[in-house]
């Protein structure tokens, strides 16, 4: 069973809804042109016409036919294309509505195709755009005249699952190309290996993860479930399904009952029907478990792109949930750690010479989707790593077979792609391969000095090995283009070993360069084997890995265990349709092929396109703050603003208010004005009120300072604040209404090294924040802030300790205090006194892993817990002028429960017991329990 309740719509605002645009994320210098067409207003930066003019075409050509399967509903969208990225993705989002495509294309073709990525992007993403359009029915509309868009968003997440919204995107790029991940080995390799394995994993344990056992995700899922449900019921069930859900025609569990309306069955048998015709398309009765593995084996670890030293020495990747990754050298079986892997975007690397060269991610310091990819070379000796480029666009680098020289694939953010050969030492570019074509480049390797072999894809999604020239760049086929995937190449004498896609699996194949004769080769573990990926070959074995449900795992054999079998008619791969005949069928069938070029104007688009563009009214619980805001932000993710109005819980104040930030140029821009009303200040041990009226602009300077394995992020900001304060009738013959004004400085920090998927934090991070506010006219009061929280490792690899400081420090006996930030003893009444400081101590770690849920309502990932102590020292002054010293210590633990919600939505809560072990000034008793919930809304 599957659905959420209106019941629990309460529950459901508790959940964060973030943009995953980057905001303010491209600089200045960029000019944008656009093409509007009735779905779409494509908006690309100035000379990337052609990939604009593209992705118009093909929404104009596949929107009419491929709509009424979900939805005859229509509203235009801006999609902004971003070149400057280099991770392959994309989005659509509601709040704003709005979507981006990400254009740098993966090395990887095994998993996301090789059809050009913008036509991938247009195929994928468009039709999320579709679903969005649907669904604003029946109650998500009424959510959306409420709340804006982010009230629909709210509306349909809660009914309709993101396994259907990921599953019916891919079969539609299933459908109307002659490819799509619906018809890739790779993409069901997750299912494959769990159904192999004997897994039985529960309905819910599929749909919410794991942190001990690997489980697919929600893409491969929902396709299963969307095709199985187009070819059983028709081009018409999944519109019925979703129109009924979002409209809550049923309000408990309103995707179940919508379901089941239409198809006549449960939804529990439906899914179990679906599921059960793919794992007898994918693996009919073979249940084999792998070699040595216990039935109850959790996740192992994933050991990848293995590279031979010599017969007993073996390099590779090795990532595992407790571990960040890591190359690993494994000489007669015993490992051994060389160094932590770099943040990246993949994990290839080679290695030739006692050196590896892999390619390390690098985001701009400022603008956030301007990224690089540096290549590095770590020594396998000392484990010493250099930078030998500095703001590339490198991907699958490779040494030359005497380590002196690399090639790598050289992205532009143009769309050019390119083979550059570059100095090993110094990284200076020696040679660009000329590439008049501009197919694109996968796994190059060096034949030779002269010659590069490489897996290439054309303009046409057809791909081949080929003998690329490096003086002329002329490209010679090794292979016939063919659609399916090749790639992971590997050179070993006059021999390129490769993957190739030829069915229902990923084989390897060995090819001759001089005469061009192919082999498959061939084995017991070969053909039993899920997929078959980066071979490495010496003179005496071959080694690969394959997949499993207990992470990739490395493969070797003796050349003499091993066949290879001619192929008489060379490579022609093939791809399957796993038994859904409507692929072939449907009129919008293979529709990519029949997309033409069309008269469509350029022009261009405007930065102040509507500018303000409020979206949504956000309800958020950040305590003690309590705000509704209406929220705006323009398209290209530069002007953000917001009226508001706050409830804040410590003082009692109301405050009504704009702010706006814009992040288009090098600083931040803010500023804003508010009025707050009943603010209470501390006075010479009384509480006295008064109503505020402020005015304020400043420059903030966002800075992204992430290297090697650390994410660094650090922002430096000052406002100036106009400031009228009004006191109310009770006071006014005690205090004059006064104006002043004030500088407020602002300094935030934060680092860490990358996180395993076990961890609760990362074994190292700081986060620190400095805040410094001035009269300096009329006005003489300040407040001066620092807080910090630093994490260590604990005992055990998912332990953490982490230490907590603050300092306080506000205007002495001063009418006009500042809002109070302080981060006091845990359990104790909030103070705003004259100066605190803090220390705290915690200590948290896993308790258990259940993997358990209830009725798909709640499912529990990870029970941890927290030992605390909190101790804040406090000074003031009463009336006659004797300081006032208090002390504020506390200790107790935190029991935090990791789940998703509805089989969708992370969601953490904590039960805190505190115990006081000096007197609260607000007298409630010393012992306390307190429930910890998220605090944000949307």
């Amino acid at each position: 069973m599957f659905g959420r309740s209106l019941l629990f719509i309460p529950l459901l605002l508790s959940i964060g809804f973030v943009s995953r645009a980057q905001f303010g994320g491209n600089p200045p210098s960029v000019k944008w042109n656009q093409v509007n067409i009735p779905a779409a207003r494509i908006i690309f930066p100035k000379g990337m016409d052609s990939v604009g003019l593209n992705v118009a075409y093909i929404i104009s050509r596949m929107n009419g036919a491929v709509r009424p399967t979900i939805s005859t509903k229509q509203r235009q969208i801006s999609i902004l294309l971003q070149n400057q990225t280099l991770a392959s993705n994309g989005y659509v989002q509601l709040a704003p509505f709005k979507s981006e495509f990400y254009l740098t294309p993966t090395q990887n073709s095994f998993a996301l195709g090789s059809l050009p990525f913008y036509q991938q992007l247009a195929i994928h993403e468009f039709r999320h755009v579709q679903q969005n359009n649907a669904f604003d029915v029946g109650l998500s509309r009424v959510l959306h005249i409420l709340f804006g868009e982010s009230g629909q968003e709210l509306g349909n997440t809660a009914a309709i699952p993101d396994w259907f919204y990921e599953g019916d995107a891919v079969y539609n790029e299933t459908l109307v190309s002659n490819q799509g991940r619906g018809r890739l080995p790779w993409f069901f390799n997750g299912f494959r290996g769990i159904w192999e394995a004997g897994k039985d994993y529960s309905w819910m344990k599929l749909r919410n993860g794991s942190f001990v056992d690997y489980v697919p995700d929600w893409y491969p899922l929902g396709y299963m479930l969307t095709a199985y449900g187009r070819e059983k019921y028709g081009s018409s069930f999944w519109r019925d399904v979703t129109h009924d859900a979002a409209a809550y025609k049923t309000l408990f569990y309103p995707f179940q009952g919508a379901l089941k309306k239409h198809a006549g069955i449960s939804f529990k048998q439906f899914r179990s029907e679906a599921l059960d015709h793919f794992k007898k398309e994918i693996v009919g009765d073979n249940k084999t478990g792998g070699p040595g593995f216990k039935s109850n084996q959790h996740f192992i670890a994933d050991v990848e792109y293995p590279a031979i030293v010599d017969d007993s020495t073996i390099l590779y990747m090795k990532s595992t949930y407790r571990n960040r990754p890591a190359f690993v050298i494994n000489r007669n079986g015993l490992e051994k750690r060389i160094a932590v892997r770099d943040i990246s975007l993949d994990k290839y690397f080679d290695y030739a010479k006692g050196k590896i060269i892999y390619s390390s991610y690098q985001p701009d310091v400022r603008w956030s989707n301007q990224e690089y990819n540096d290549l590095k070379v770590v020594n396998i000796s000392t484990g010493e790593e250099r930078k030998i480029t500095h703001h590339t666009r490198y991907f699958s680098p490779a040494f030359s077979n005497d380590g002196s020289r690399v090639v790598a694939v050289a992205v532009a953010a143009n769309g050019r792609y390119q083979l550059h050969i570059l100095d090993a030492i110094n990284g200076k570019v020696v040679q660009q391969v000329n590439n008049p074509e501009n197919v694109f480049f996968t796994y190059p390797k060096f034949y030779g000095q002269d010659k590069i072999v490489s897996a290439i894809r054309y303009t046409n999604g057809k791909m081949s090995i080929a003998l690329v020239d490096i003086a002329t760049g002329k490209i010679s086929e090794l292979t016939k283009p063919d659609i399916a995937p090749v790639g992971f190449t590997h050179i070993y004498k006059d021999t390129v070993y490769f993957t190739a896609t030829a069915g229902k699996n990923d084989r390897l194949d060995a090819l001759s360069i001089p005469d061009k004769k192919l082999f498959l080769l061939q084995n017991d573990t070969l053909l039993n084997a899920i997929g078959n990926y980066q071979p490495t070959i010496s003179d005496n074995k071959l080694a690969w890995v394959s997949f499993t449900a207990y992470g990739y795992q490395l493969h070797t054999t003796k050349h003499s265990q091993l066949k290879m079998l001619p192929v008489a008619n060379g490579f022609t791969g093939s791809l399957q349709d796993y038994g859904i005949t409507n692929l072939k069928s449907d009129s919008s069938a293979d529709l990519l092929a029949k997309v033409q070029p069309q008269p469509l104007p350029i022009t261009k688009y405007s930065k102040l396109h509507n500018f303000f563009n409020f979206h949504s009214l956000i309800p958020d619980f950040s305590d003690p703050n309590y705000t509704l805001s209406l929220e705006g932000e323009n398209v290209l993710n530069t002007f953000r603003s917001s009226i508001y109005g706050t409830y804040n819980r410590n003082e009692g104040y109301k405050e009504v208010g704009y702010n706006a930030t814009y992040g288009g140029l090098f600083p931040y821009i803010t500023g804003g004005a508010d009025a707050v009303y009943d603010r209470r200040s501390f006075f010479r041990g009384e509480n006295i009120y008064y109503n505020e009226y402020q005015v304020h602009g400043g420059l903030a300077v966002p800075l992204n300072l992430g290297s090697a394995g650390h994410s660094t992020n650090l922002t430096i900001g000052s406002n100036i604040v106009y400031d009228k304060t009004s006191f109310q009738e009770a006071f006014r013959s005690r205090f004059r209404d006064a104006s002043y004004t004030y500088l407020s400085n602002y300094l935030s920090f934060s680092n860490s090294i990358q996180q395993a998927v076990q961890n609760i934090y990362p074994h190292f991070a700081q986060n620190i924040s400095l805040s410094f506010k001035k009269g300096i006219i009329d006005a003489t009061s300040f407040q001066f802030l620092a807080t910090g929280n630093f994490y260590f490792p604990g005992f055990w690899a998912n332990h953490n300790l982490v230490i907590g400081a603050a300092h306080q420090l506000n205007s002495q006996n001063s009418v006009i205090n500042y809002a109070n930030n302080f981060p006091f003893s845990r359990g104790y009444t909030v103070y705003n006194l004259h100066q605190m400081d803090k220390i705290a101590a915690n200590y948290h770690f896993p308790i258990v892993y259940p993997d358990a849920g209830f009725g798909n309502l709640i499912y529990l990932l990870r029970l941890r817990g927290n030992i605390f102590y909190d101790y804040t020292r406090a000074q003031d002054y009463y009336t006659n002028g004797t300081v006032y010293n208090g002390d504020f210590r506390s200790t107790g633990a935190e029991l935090f429960f990791d789940t998703k919600l509805f089989n969708e939505l992370p969601f953490t809560i904590g039960l805190r017991y505190v115990r006081l072990l000096d007197q609260d000034l607000g007298s409630r008793g010393n012992n306390r329990f307190e429930v910890v919930v998220p605090v944000s809304i949307f």
